[in-house]
Order: C-alpha cells, then sequence, then structure tokens
C-alpha cells in the first residue's frame, strides 16, 4: 500500500463528508463565535489519539495474542459495517444533539473521527509494515489535515452540497470504502489460511 492509498483509506473512515451533519447538530448550542474554536480542538484532540493508537497498536496486539492475519479480517469486517452504515445512513441524526453544553472529546473527537474503524485501520496499517511508520503517520496527516479543512468548512459545504448531497456523497464513499473492506478482509483470509494457526 502506497502513502496516497494509505491516506485514502483513512479519508474514507474518517468520513468527513458524513461528519458535517453530526457535527452540526452536535454544536447547535454552542455559540457561533467559538464553533471553529471548539471543532479546531476536537480534531487536534482526535489527530493526537490517532497518532497515540498507531505507535501503541502493535504492542498491544502482541500483549493480546492477535495475529496479523486476524486483524486484517476483522479489520475488514468493521470496515465493512461501517461502510453499510454510510450507504444506508440512520433516518435520523438526533444523537449528535440535544446536548445543551459545548462537546469536549466526546463525541466529537471520539466517536466521530478517532472512532473505532479509524483506529482499528491505523493499527492494521502498523502491523502489516512496522518499518513504514513515517509513511503512515504522513498518509494519517495528509487524511486528518483533509478532513479538517472539509470539517471547518462543514457550514459552506452544507448548505452549498445540501442535505441530499451530503448523504449522496456520503454513500459514494461508502460504496468505495466497502470494496476495500472486502478486499482487506480476504486478504487476512488468505493469510490465515496459507499459514497454520499457532496455539
Amino acid at each position: 500500500m502506497t502513502v496516497l492509498s494509505a491516506a485514502i483509506l483513512l479519508f474514507l473512515v474518517l468520513d468527513p463528508l458524513g461528519n458535517i451533519l453530526l457535527f452540526t447538530s452536535a454544536l447547535q448550542n454552542v455559540p457561533a463565535t467559538r464553533r471553529i474554536r471548539v471543532v479546531t480542538r476536537e480534531l487536534l484532540i482526535a489527530y493526537l489519539i490517532l497518532v497515540i493508537f498507531l505507535f501503541i497498536g502493535e504492542p498491544l496486539l502482541r500483549i493480546l495474542n492477535i495475529s496479523g492475519p486476524a486483524l486484517s479480517a476483522a479489520g475488514g469486517l468493521v470496515l465493512f459495517l461501517i461502510a453499510l452504515r454510510m450507504v444506508f445512513p440512520a433516518a435520523d441524526l438526533e444523537h449528535g444533539a440535544g446536548t445543551s453544553d459545548e462537546p469536549f472529546i466526546v463525541p466529537l473527537a471520539i466517536p466521530y473521527v478517532a472512532g473505532p474503524s479509524a483506529l482499528a485501520t491505523v493499527l492494521l496499517l502498523m502491523n502489516r509494515e512496522p518499518s513504514r511508520w513515517p509513511e503512515w503517520l504522513l498518509a494519517l496527516t495528509l487524511a486528518w489535515l483533509v478532513s479538517t479543512a472539509i470539517l471547518l468548512l462543514g457550514g459552506r459545504i452544507g448548505v452549498f452540497l445540501g442535505r441530499r448531497g451530503l448523504v449522496a456523497l456520503e454513500r459514494l464513499m461508502g460504496l468505495l470504502l466497502v470494496a476495500l473492506a472486502v478486499q482487506m478482509f480476504l486478504q487476512g483470509l488468505r493469510q490465515a489460511l496459507a499459514a497454520p494457526i499457532q496455539g
């Protein structure tokens, strides 16, 4: 996997276009003058969490005795489920609404940006080729920067595309992620069948 393909994968998993509506809903009670500051803070926290997980993921797998093929297959399944939610979004997005206080870490940084699928993806990249950690860090940074730009401009993008346009783009991203998830699962399955299970 190249840096560009890894960055595209992470961008699809971070799903900034799908998060625009969620961020808007979660920030509806935050004063307009503070929204950019809050979004920037939450995105920085999410980036820090993803970077930490990128580097502690491999030792964590060794402690839990999880093999690379098992992680690849499980990561493919997780991404597939996330992709299905993108292709067939829930009817309502109210789980991020109704908070009277300013959001802090939850739900914007976690799980909207640094969610289970994003954490599993960075862990999987690092587990495959740990020696390429500078490339994975670069890919994560590129995906995060593009996602940050989209979310900071979320209000304008939302007005320009409208709710239907955002949903349509999220479904397109979901279809791409489905293909990547299936490929990841099949690769893990092939590796598992090729090598005997160590018990």
